[in-house]
């Protein structure tokens, strides 16, 4: 093998270890995001505020779907402070975000659509940051950790 070949191998070997700069800012990320997503987001659904069983209504699903999303948002927030759960939890709500950015135009004409967007990129430099983290929990669910 040549040198420079030998060199990428090996760099893709070593895992990512953010700087410390990177793991604080990242780490004031997940606390801001989890108080978000835990109490400005999820706790109207799941006590039924009017607000929210209003939006739910104009959807259509029924409350069961607000609660569905209410308790996903919770477990995604709580997970957020985890930190092998983290960069996994990162990947979830960007899920969520996108369902909620497609809901905001379809069901809301596109009111508050650019609010989900906004979410998506610091949850998504979460996840990026996080990714050894997102591995390890790979790792520890094939059993080789």
């Amino acid at each position: 093998m040549s040198d420079a070949s030998t060199s990428a191998t090996a760099t893709a070997l070593v895992p990512y270890a953010p700087s410390r700069r990177a793991h604080l800012t990242v780490r004031v990320l997940q606390i801001v995001l989890a108080l978000f997503f835990g109490v400005a987001s999820a706790a109207p659904k799941l006590i039924a505020h009017s607000s929210a069983t209003e939006s739910f209504d104009t959807i259509g699903f029924g409350h069961w779907f607000m609660y569905a999303v209410g308790a996903l948002e919770l477990a995604g927030a709580i997970a957020l402070l985890i930190p092998v759960l983290s960069g996994l939890s990162a990947l979830a709500l960007i899920g969520l975000m996108i369902g909620a950015f497609v809901t905001q135009l379809t069901a809301f004409d596109g009111q508050n659509a650019l609010t989900p967007v906004v979410l998506i990129v610091p949850l998504a430099a979460i996840a990026w940051v996080r990714r050894n983290h997102t591995a390890e929990l790979v790792a520890l669910v094939r059993g080789r950790v």
